[in-house]
Parts: structure tokens; sequence; C-alpha cells
């Protein structure tokens, strides 16, 4: 199978399959006659693998790590669990940050009149300015 159709069945970019042909996540492709990389179905499963794992956020790094551990039979499923709720807490705290960014947006937002003036809380407050004309931290 090409790259382009590497592609397709895992759903990554040709791009990131040479990435992460680069990078050591999958041996590198045999090479046909004219040059073109060629898969064969056992990387294209481990490229699925750090598909649905970098869907859930982990890094590719951590994605390496839990193939690895899904290929190792002595694995504990503790271990595993371990490494999800860590990425589970992660999340969260991302969760957290993006709802302050949301709310120190929404606040602006509903400061702004939104009209043809030229005076604009959003600036204001990415300037960091105050109501009152002082400077934020």
């Amino acid at each position: 199978m090409n790259i382009s159709q590497a592609a397709a069945a895992t759903g990554l970019t040709s791009k990131t399959i040479r990435f992460y042909e680069q990078q050591g996540v999958i041996p590198p492709a045999a090479r046909a006659a004219n040059g073109y990389r060629i898969y064969t179905e056992q990387q294209l499963e481990v490229l699925r693998f750090i598909k649905r794992s970098r869907d859930m956020g982990f890094s590719l790094e951590e994605s390496r790590a839990l193939f690895q551990l899904s290929q190792d039979p002595s694995r504990t499923s503790a271990s595993v669990k371990q490494k999800a709720e860590q990425q589970i807490q992660r999340i969260d705290q991302q969760i957290e940050s993006l709802q302050q960014m949301r709310a120190m947006l929404e606040t602006a937002v509903s400061a702004c009149r939104g009209d043809q003036q030229a005076d604009c809380p959003i600036l204001d407050q990415l300037n960091g300015v105050a109501d009152e004309g002082e400077r934020l931290p």
C-alpha cells in the first residue's frame, strides 16, 4: 500500500506518516521499484493505534509507550489505567484553563458596544488597560 492509500486507511496525512516514520514510530517503509513507500498491514495497525491515542490527547511519546504496552504480554492493566487517569487530569486542567479564557473573553465582549466608535474594551483588555485607564499586570 502506498503512502496516499495508507493515509486514507489510517485517517492520517501523508506528511504525518512520513514524520512518524522519521521519528521511528514505525520502521522505515520498504520502497517499490519506482521509489514509492510501501506500507504493510502491521505498519498501518501501529499508525491507527497512534492516531487513536493522539485523538485522546496523548503525546507522541506517550502514544508510543502505550503501543509498546499493548505489545507486552506481561503488562498490567493498572499501569495502563494510571496513564489514562493522568491524561484525564491533564484534560481537566485544559478544560479549566479554556473555561477561564472563555470567561475573560465573554467579559470583554459583553463590555464592547460593537458600534462605529474606536473605543474597544476587548483591545483595552488585550493591551492590559483597565476600565479607568490604568495598566493591568
